[in-house]
């Protein structure tokens, strides 16, 4: 049974266009593509697709961003890329054992704090602009790209992996892990920080940037090897020469202050996990590979052409009704729109039901109700 099809028929009907003379299959799928893809898991989170999502932690590394569909094009149609899950929500597990979970900075953040430490005289100018500094701890926690930068990049992959500077990635994408500060011969505030992008070749390596105004995300000049313009995540080394966003280098006088600021934390088995602009952020920093475990909300995933991957029979109806509702409205047929809008909730509503149905049947825990059915010396892990 070719679901698509049935789909496509059940629009022609609603919208009065039998055959492609006036409408084609072609924009017919686009917008069934744009109702499954963009409506309908705004409007319901149906059982079927919640699911579990699982990654593994790098040491060190506390951000981590939400997996994205690749680019897909079909029948002249092109869709971006977008958020594979809709959403986490508890239990949240690592290496299997259950941890806090968090959707709020405010409550993560008092019991996590991300205190951004000072080490006031790194270094001191000597009337040059190329310094080699220590941090006073390491690792250090490094920077991050969020989400939107991601997508900017053009390329999917996270953390950004490159030879040279993304300059399309904009600033407000970037959380920086490591910023290095003094002032140049006029008292002008001369900042750098890293940019949430590592070295291809070694990804210990962070690449710096000019960060004196906010606005601007320009690279440091005089390109990125292992010995210039880079911070060393793992040993806290930070090689750089401080330029202008011209490349004009800007010498530091003598006996001026050079401030590192970097977050530090003892790393370990993380004990919080938080979601937040479509980012996992973790804490303590893993110090090691560990297996996240978060419950998911799947996000459809477009399926343009082909005739096999509409998932569920049951929602055929309900997303034709849906994508019909769309042309409707974009055409301007109020009448027919307002006659098919009680059979298009009645659809809505019986998808729903089904996820009901699923949620109800499981009983809410108490604490007179039997929590597991493991023997206590289980837990206490005593040999029975």
């Amino acid at each position: 049974m070719n679901f698509l099809s049935d789909v496509l028929t059940y629009m022609r009907r609603i919208i009065k266009t039998p055959s492609n003379a006036s409408i084609s299959d072609d924009l017919l799928i686009d917008y069934v593509n744009r109702f499954y893809i963009m409506d309908m898991d705004a409007r319901i989170q149906l059982f079927d697709f919640k699911t579990s999502y699982k990654f593994y932690t790098q040491p060190g590394v506390i951000n981590y961003n939400m997996p994205l569909y690749e680019v897909v094009s079909a029948n002249g149609t092109t869709i971006g890329r977008y958020p594979m899950y809709q959403g986490f929500c508890d239990p949240v597990y690592v290496n299997g054992f259950q941890t806090s979970f968090y959707s709020d900075q405010q409550s993560f953040f008092s019991v996590w704090p991300s205190y951004l430490q000072t080490l006031s005289n790194a270094a001191v100018g000597d009337g040059g602009a190329t310094y080699t500094l220590q941090a006073p701890y390491n690792p250090i926690i490094p920077g991050h790209v969020d989400m939107a930068g991601i997508i900017q990049s053009g390329q999917n992959l996270d953390p950004p992996l490159v030879t040279n500077l993304l300059t399309s990635i904009p600033a407000t994408s970037v959380k920086p892990g490591v910023i290095i500060s003094t002032t140049d011969s006029q008292g002008n505030n001369v900042v750098v920080t890293d940019s949430g992008q590592f070295l291809q070749s070694n990804v210990n390596f962070g690449l710096l940037v000019n960060a004196t105004t906010p606005q601007k995300f320009t690279a440091l000049q005089g390109g990125y090897s292992i010995t210039k313009n880079t911070v060393d995540y793992s040993s806290g080394e930070i090689r750089l020469t401080f330029t202008d966003a011209n490349g004009a280098p800007i010498n530091i006088p003598q006996g001026t202050p050079i401030q590192i600021m970097c977050y530090f934390f003892q790393q370990g088995m993380p004990r919080g996990v938080m979601f937040y602009n479509n980012t996992i952020t973790l804490k303590n920093p893993p110090d090691t590979q560990y297996q996240i475990e978060m419950t998911a909300y799947l996000t459809p995933a477009a399926f343009l052409s082909s005739s096999a991957a509409l998932p569920y029979a049951y929602m055929a109806e309900y997303i034709a009704r849906g994508a019909a509702r769309k042309i409707l409205s974009d055409t301007g047929d109020i009448e027919q729109f307002q006659f098919y809008e009680p059979l298009f909730r009645e659809q809505e509503s019986l998808v729903w039901k089904r996820s009901q149905r699923q949620v109800t049947s499981t009983r809410v825990q108490t604490i007179f109700s039997q929590q597991g059915n493991m023997p206590l010396s289980y837990y206490n892990n005593i040999p029975t």
